[in-house]
């Protein structure tokens, strides 16, 4: 039972209680109350006392790139074709062990911005390097968080005039037999899944349309989500124009990659015509706003996109285009960008924390379980403490957290398991893993010279 602290709820009527309790059995929360809990439950209750907290569904991040934990800091004044092709030749020389390391010092750090439910788009796959797919699903399942990996692609190398090079990409059979293959190993139906998986061919100028048709050919015979990247830069809709005389959505709903099972990271230069057809199929938007600004991308039009009924999420996107990888900060940054281009109340607080909360949920098909906290819903949660200097002061917790510094985390828990434990996660060892790290992207450099 997690007592005395704020809480917000994110449920239908988007209650905030000033004191409350919030009581987990098993994986599932059971009341959520202002009233005195019951004797009988308090006392067979291990408390957890919220006093000077605050309470908040965990944070769903749409959109991430764990491999590139392992390559920050690199092309950081590049636009993201240059970027792109900088990264590639040193990508191409991840294995699985490389994998593992960058896929937990991610899942690591996000759960320490209190993340507990998180994509990751892979879609290099170096022939000969393992089971990488495996090995990030083993980082997640080791650090405790709830894991949406999908199983990316790329078959338009350099010479067929896509970016990536010959090396990091696949056939198309290839491909489908993988993606086959791993939801049949790995994707989990149950309400209470930790691992569900989704296929995610790179991008439109990483990928052939023939491979489009057939990933959602087979996600759709199979049950499971799509997603890619779209509309992320000009230049990508410059060579939209170019190969397939059309905008990047319009292509995309040539080759079937519009609905309700279909997410687009970034989505930085939909007009109104696409806004309206995402709206209109129920096709989703992962916002990535730090790392739409470390790339110059542009500001993506989220309070236009909220409005036309498009469901959105947040991402952090790839640690190689946005170093800090912290969910909250995009919250953060969401209201920030927003209000740049759109004035002073383009975007509440209130709605950026319903895009890192139930806006991602929604948008993994989650939020009958996630996103909220609600009796019978699953027990991811976040304890914020906010009486430190940092916070004290700032009566409304919802400005605390999005507006302030990211707080102190008391506690994280993903289906009723704690996560992390005032500051320090339980399940991996913090120092261990930034060793482990560095020698990942030392040895990952020495490899590419």
């Amino acid at each position: 039972m997690i007592d005395n602290a704020a809480v917000i709820t994110m449920d239908q009527g988007r209650r905030e209680l000033t004191s409350a309790s919030v009581v987990v059995t098993g994986s599932r929360i059971a009341a959520v109350s202002t009233d005195p809990i019951d004797a009988a439950l308090r006392d067979n209750a291990q408390i957890i006392d919220g006093s000077g907290c605050v309470l908040t569904p965990g944070l769903v991040n749409t959109h991430h790139h764990l491999y590139q934990w392992i390559t920050r800091g690199l092309a950081a004044d590049h636009t993201l074709f240059q970027w792109l092709t900088t990264l590639y030749p040193i990508w191409a020389g991840i294995d699985e062990d490389a994998v593992r390391v960058a896929a937990t010092g991610g899942l690591t750090w996000l759960a320490l911005s209190g993340c507990t439910t998180t994509t990751d788009h892979h879609y290099v796959f170096p022939a000969g390097a393992g089971d990488l797919l495996g090995a990030e699903i083993d980082a997640a399942t080791t650090v405790g968080l709830r894991f949406h990996p999908t199983r990316g692609s790329m078959d338009l190398s350099e010479k067929d005039g896509g970016l990536p090079p010959d090396s990091v990409v696949q056939t198309i059979d290839e491909i489908i037999t993988a993606s086959a293959a791993a939801i049949d190993r790995w994707h989990d139906r149950s309400p209470d899944a930790m691992v569900q998986i989704a296929l995610a061919p790179c991008s439109p100028f990483s990928v052939t349309t023939d491979l489009l048709r057939a990933s959602a050919e087979l996600a759709r015979e199979r049950g499971v989500r799509l997603h890619t990247h779209l509309a992320e830069t000009s230049d990508e809709s410059a060579f939209c124009a170019e190969r397939f005389g059309t905008t990047p959505l319009a292509y995309m709903e040539q080759v079937d990659w519009v609905g309700p099972d279909v997410w687009f990271a970034h989505g930085v230069h939909f007009d109104d015509s696409a806004i309206a057809r995402l709206a209109e199929t129920g096709s989703g938007v992962a916002h990535c706003p730090t790392s739409n600004a470390r790339l110059g991308a542009g500001i993506a039009r989220t309070r236009d996109l909220l409005d036309a009924g498009v469901a959105v999420g947040l991402g952090v996107d790839g640690a190689a285009s946005n170093e800090s990888c912290r969910l909250l900060e995009e919250a953060h940054q969401a209201v920030l960008m927003a209000r740049a281009v759109g004035g002073p109340t383009a975007l509440t607080t209130r709605t950026a924390l319903e895009l890192a909360t139930l806006g991602g949920a929604r948008l993994l098909g989650r939020d009958g379980d996630l996103g909220s906290i609600e009796v019978g819903k699953l027990a991811d949660l976040v304890l914020w403490r906010l009486d430190g200097l940092g916070h004290s002061g700032i009566d409304d917790p919802v400005a605390a957290l999005v507006l302030g510094e990211i707080p102190p985390i008391e506690g994280l828990w993903v289906g009723g398991h704690r996560v992390v434990e005032a500051g320090v996660p339980l399940t991996v060892d913090v120092d261990t893993t930034a060793a482990d790290v560095e020698r990942a992207h030392r040895t990952l450099l020495d490899r590419a010279r």
